[in-house]
């Protein structure tokens, strides 16, 4: 039996949340099932650099163009809410956000394939993958695909090695610098903080980015203001081992990955009240409306003043991470080829 996945996205050291949730997944699978066979499928502009690795002994290397790509599997699994072109036996498409169809967080013509491509993949899947309840709502209520279609398999947390260094009066953002993070508003909040804090936005530019650098360098905080471009994993342990203070106020996640690394690396986290970031923190976060400034203002400044209300948010957080693991995913997605399969 052979399962065949999409792992254009799992290449290279600068992975984005989907290409940490391909790496784990496509490696996790692999590990746990070694009597399966499992091809892992590139795309054409991909495919040359994906030579550079090295796959699991049971895992072979396909191209994902016509007339290549997963034929002859008995299962095809789409790890970014898209399907490749022609008749699938068997197909799970996993959905990780759907803001493009929600909110111009992106260009029209990215949010015109994008949505082309979601809606097709919500048509031909034979089962679909979402990563929290609020995706499973929207895939559902924006795709109008069947309840008993959608199932949920949460992501894991990437362990990134703790620095032994001390704390500092660091608040601390990891993303990229896009509309989508609100980060215009967390200048806002951190206007009113006390000026012995510095806060530190690390993450390469996004859509958005060229307003939000002008407010920073507008700003009357900007001498405590850092933006750090991309950092690497080594880089962000570093930031993740320093920082007092995580903020994360976006306007919409899917799920919200660096909400809970930073509550797994011993940080208490501010972030909204909306989309999946409730769902994601549950009660181990202090939770704000991320579109009143004030609020987020009064929660920095809450944080940065009591120590104490640190110190039990990040109990809280540390617990709270503890249920999120990449086994626990690989096994839920196993579940789902089973079902498939039977």
């Amino acid at each position: 039996m052979t399962v065949a996945l999409d792992a254009t996205y799992s290449l290279g050291d600068d992975l984005s949340g989907v290409g940490i949730y391909s790496r784990e997944l496509l490696w996790g699978l692999a590990q746990a099932h070694p009597g399966m066979h499992f091809d892992f499928c590139y795309r054409p502009h991909r495919y040359l650099r994906s030579w550079s690795e090295a796959l699991p002994r049971n895992a072979r290397r396909r191209i994902l163009a016509p007339p290549f790509g997963p034929g002859g599997a008995d299962l095809f699994h789409g790890l970014n809410q898209r399907l490749p072109e022609g008749r699938l036996p068997r197909a799970v498409a996993t959905f990780h956000d759907l803001f493009v169809l929600t909110g111009e967080y992106s260009t029209p013509e990215f949010r015109a394939r994008f949505a082309a491509q979601a809606r097709d993949a919500a048509a031909r899947a034979s089962c679909l993958i979402a990563v929290s309840e609020f995706t499973r709502s929207q895939v559902i209520g924006l795709l109008g695909v069947e309840p008993a279609r959608v199932r949920v398999v949460r992501h894991g947390i990437r362990r990134l090695a703790p620095r032994p260094v001390a704390r500092e009066k660091v608040i601390l953002h990891v993303g990229a610098i896009q509309k989508r993070k609100n980060l215009e508003r967390l200048v806002d909040a951190f206007e009113s903080v006390d000026p012995a804090w510095k806060l530190v936005l690390a993450g390469s530019s996004g859509f958005g980015a060229d307003r939000i650098l002008t407010r920073i360098q507008q700003s009357s905080a900007r001498p405590r203001i850092q933006v750090t471009g991309y950092v690497s994993p080594e880089e962000l342990a570093g930031w993740y081992s320093r920082a007092s203070l995580f903020a994360f106020p976006s306007l919409d996640e899917g799920f919200g990955m660096p909400v809970l690394e930073a509550m797994a690396a011993g940080i208490p986290v501010i972030t909204s009240n909306r989309s999946a970031l409730r769902e994601v923190a549950g009660e181990a976060a202090l939770l704000v409306d991320p579109e009143h400034t004030e609020a987020l203002a009064e929660a920095v400044r809450d944080l940065t003043q009591s120590e104490t209300r640190r110190q039990e948010l990040t109990q809280r957080g540390l617990a709270h991470a503890q249920q999120f693991t990449w086994e626990k995913a690989v096994r839920e997605t196993w579940d789902v080829y089973q079902e498939l399969l039977g």
